[in-house]
């Protein structure tokens, strides 16, 4: 009897599978949205929203970052404080700013992915919860597992690649989803 020789490949649930898998998907559906543009095309506003392409890309790379940030240092991480400051960078996120690339936004997400997956492969208790931090948007006094965070993950990655494809069809036609 042969035994196989010993995987390289980290060892992953089905859970973990399904995830990353799923994530891969709607954040390819994203990344499609800048294909064959140029900074200048990504940046524009073609719709009555003042949102870009250039601008949901980085909206969602800060988004997935704050949430696993979350999950490793907890709720003081998201505090709302209502600071001008605080809320102009939220802003800001969703705008093409000068240095703004398609390149650079796309490289900054594709880091932010990985640490992401990572997380994804080495959560052994998907169960485990920490409270939402205080803010008008959450239920107070909710807490959130460590897979409903990965759920909406998905669901706003989802979500905004949708946004992206009616701006992209309205910048030239092209359609990224169908």
């Amino acid at each position: 009897m042969t035994i196989p020789p010993a995987s390289t490949e980290p060892t992953t649930t089905r859970e973990q599978r399904d995830l990353l898998e799923t994530l891969a998907k709607h954040r390819d559906f994203l990344r499609v949205t800048v294909r064959n543009l140029t900074d200048e095309q990504a940046a524009l506003t073609p719709t009555v929203s003042a949102l870009c392409l250039c601008g949901i890309i980085k909206h969602v790379a800060a988004m997935e970052t704050g949430w696993v940030d979350f999950l490793v240092d907890g709720p003081s991480v998201m505090e709302f404080t209502g600071d001008p400051a605080q809320i102009e960078a939220h802003s800001a996120q969703f705008r093409a700013l000068p240095d703004d690339t398609v390149a650079s936004v796309l490289a900054d997400y594709e880091r932010v992915a990985v640490r992401t997956d990572q997380m994804i492969r080495d959560t052994t208790d998907f169960d485990a919860s920490h409270p939402l931090p205080a803010a008008p948007w959450f239920e107070p006094g909710a807490e959130w597992s460590v897979r409903r965070v990965f759920l909406h993950l998905i669901a706003e990655t989802s979500q905004h690649a949708g946004h992206a494809d009616i701006i992209r069809e309205t910048i030239d036609g092209a359609r990224t989803m169908g």
